[in-house]
């Protein structure tokens, strides 16, 4: 299942004729009604035992995931954020400080985005990471301050709030669905824990690890700058 999994994730990555939906420049999408898709999305890190745990597991399992990157947490860990890149996972920008931004003045909001996303694009080349508010909170200018596509989350097990495996697990499941984006910490292990059981179960049910990014597109959704997504439905 695990080198399945791997199979078909290059292959959407690649846009192949590999057995499978097949994925269109355009943001539309074919699918056949038994494929599920769902991102595991990761905020407030890297940090380096836990972040590292997971990678090592979601490689093992041939799961992507997307991580939503604080600023000041990045410097002494690029070797991880490269490494998010290199095997396939989508890097996002969860700001520098974890600043609540719908209460901060504009020229704030735009500092805490850009120095994030330039200290990405140091280590992964590029600019224009998609970006997680932090609390999923907007700044009083809204979306029109924002240039790149938003991503909320549609599955949140409060992971931080309990700490727990087993409640983290049992809640993730009780609400999971296609299309889903589900909330999680890598700074917990707990959470790393957890994440690699969901990877674990949900695939036993036929379901498929992707991107953010990957998993709007597979959905026919044209991700817009200035939109905030909770979901691929």
């Amino acid at each position: 299942m695990k080198k399945k999994a791997l199979a078909f994730a290059l292959c959407v990555l690649l846009l192949t004729g590999c057995s499978g939906p097949a994925v269109e420049t355009d943001g539309t999408a074919m699918l056949s009604e038994e494929v599920k898709y769902v991102a595991l999305t990761f905020d407030d890190g890297p940090h380096e035992d836990t972040t590292a745990a997971l990678l090592d597991g979601l490689k093992e399992r041939g799961a992507a995931a997307t991580f939503f990157l604080i600023g000041t947490e990045i410097a002494g860990k690029e070797d991880l954020v490269a490494r998010m890149g290199a095997e396939g996972h989508q890097v996002g920008n969860h700001t520098w400080s974890h600043l609540r931004l719908e209460t901060a003045p504009p020229e704030t909001v735009v500092y805490e985005i850009q120095r994030t996303d330039e200290a990405i694009g140091a280590i992964l080349g590029g600019s224009g990471y998609w970006l997680r508010t932090p609390y999923g909170l907007l700044p009083q200018s809204g979306e029109t301050l924002l240039s790149v596509p938003l991503v909320k989350w549609s599955v949140d097990p409060r992971d931080w709030e309990s700490r727990n495996k087993e409640k983290i697990v049992s809640a993730v499941m009780a609400d999971i669905r296609p299309g889903s984006i589900i909330l999680l910490h890598d700074i917990y292990q707990p959470s790393v824990e957890a994440a690699l059981e969901i990877v674990d179960r949900l695939q036993a049910k036929g379901y498929w690890f992707v991107t953010v990014e990957e998993l709007l597109r597979l959905y026919g959704i044209a991700p817009q700058p200035g939109v905030m997504y909770r979901s691929g439905k």
